[in-house]
């Protein structure tokens, strides 16, 4: 059985220092860390705070995303895809499921047609020019409504690997909006191709 959350709590304490900060993650000491060690320190361990503050929308009737269903650059009856603006990185997408669930509360069906519309959008992502890798996280502790976000990561650049890049993607400048938004409607694109759906009326008026 997992520990309660004062167990957990009491267990990180122990390795903590006086003022309540734990060492340094090895995390810190690799060559892809946007952060020197030195002069780097981690914030104070604060105690469990119970019961959880709740996610955004998990209320379906006041969930923006649920009013959002129709918004973005590829559809089909159950998913969407958008374009995530505003950020460092090539591209970043986002697949919501269209109707209000959250990944444990997939049917069985879409949790399967999850896995295959996933590849799909790996696999168009990557095919992209001076585009290495799709990276794919659900992390699901700010909204209820499901969503899965895709990283593109540039081409050559051996300093993005891994975990830190949407730590990366925060401290690069502002991507070229004119090119990210070519490269997800050459996804949006292929993904119609290979998978079905739609693009959105606007994407397509505006490429056509």
């Amino acid at each position: 059985m997992a520990l309660r959350p004062d167990e957990f709590y009491d267990h990180a304490r122990a390795a903590a220092d006086g003022e309540l900060r734990l060492p340094l993650a090895r995390m810190t000491s690799w060559e892809i860390s946007p952060f020197e060690p030195e002069g780097l320190r981690v914030t104070p361990l604060r105690p469990p705070v119970l019961p959880e503050p709740e996610r955004h929308g998990e209320d379906p009737a006041n969930c923006d995303l649920c009013r959002a269903r129709d918004e973005g650059i590829w559809f089909n009856e159950r998913w969407r895809l958008t374009r995530v603006t505003g950020v460092g990185v090539p591209l970043v997408l986002m697949l919501y499921s269209r109707d209000h669930y959250d990944l444990a509360d997939l049917p069985d069906e879409m949790a399967a047609e999850l896995g295959v519309l996933t590849t799909h959008i790996v696999r168009h992502v990557q095919a992209l020019p001076h585009i290495s890798r799709a990276h794919v996280y659900r992390i699901g502790d700010g909204a209820a409504h499901l969503h899965i976000w895709f990283f593109a990561r540039p081409e050559g650049h051996a300093q993005l690997y891994g975990s830190w890049l949407p730590v990366w993607d925060d401290l690069l400048p502002e991507y070229p909006a004119d090119v990210a938004d070519a490269d997800a409607a050459a996804v949006s694109d292929a993904l119609v191709t290979s998978y079905g759906g739609r693009r959105s009326a606007t994407d397509e008026q505006m490429h056509a």
